[in-house]
């Protein structure tokens, strides 16, 4: 009879400690160090500062797009939307990031929806994923590249911008041939724009 009630003492001590250990797992998890949570629109490259940046229109000012002292071209849609193209760098890697700033000058709420790409595997519905650079002159186009999770190496979360409120936008692109120096750059649904490589 000691056995059983020693076993059973043991069975309840276990199920003490595992309680404990549960219960501090969750009380590590659930701590509050007054930092919001990341939205998700996390960085793909070291060209995405934060894929969120900008005046939202509450009053909080964040980081401007990379470049955002110059213009090298601009895009004026429907709507109101203007995207202003700052800089297309050449990268070491082979890659060219075009930063630009998308500003919402109408008067209603502006979704990406329409920018981002047809392929049915991208998750973000808000992304500039559908952009592209053309080559005129070699008849080539150029699709935003891709990680390997199938997410595209572009700003995501492009939803709800309140009017007169700005984001900034970036796209990595794989390099044309060298001797390439102006591409069209282009969104869906908008004008292209001729800007000049640089790097």
């Amino acid at each position: 009879m000691s056995i059983r009630h020693t076993t059973k003492a043991r069975r309840g001590a276990a199920v003490g400690v595992l309680a404990a250990a549960l219960a501090l797992a969750v009380a590590g998890c659930g701590s509050d160090d007054g930092k919001k949570p990341d939205d998700g629109a996390g960085q793909k490259s070291t060209a995405a500062k934060d894929s969120r940046a900008g005046d939202d229109g509450d009053g909080k000012d964040s980081e401007p797009a990379a470049d955002s002292d110059k213009t090298i071209g601009e895009i004026k849609g429907p709507n109101g939307i203007v995207v202003t193209v700052h800089s297309a760098i050449r990268d070491g890697g082979g890659f060219v990031t075009v930063n630009a700033t998308v500003t919402n000058r109408g008067d209603q709420l502006f979704n990406a929806v329409d920018w981002r790409s047809k392929e049915t595997e991208m998750k973000s519905r808000s992304s500039v994923s559908g952009a592209s650079l053309v080559d005129s002159a070699g008849k080539k186009r150029y699709l935003v590249l891709r990680d390997t999770d199938g997410e595209c190496l572009c700003t995501t979360g492009l939803s709800g911008i309140k009017p007169n409120a700005s984001r900034p936008l970036f796209a990595q692109f794989p390099a044309p041939p060298s001797n390439v120096t102006k591409v069209d750059f282009q969104i869906p649904t908008m004008p292209s724009v001729s800007i000049e490589l640089t790097g």
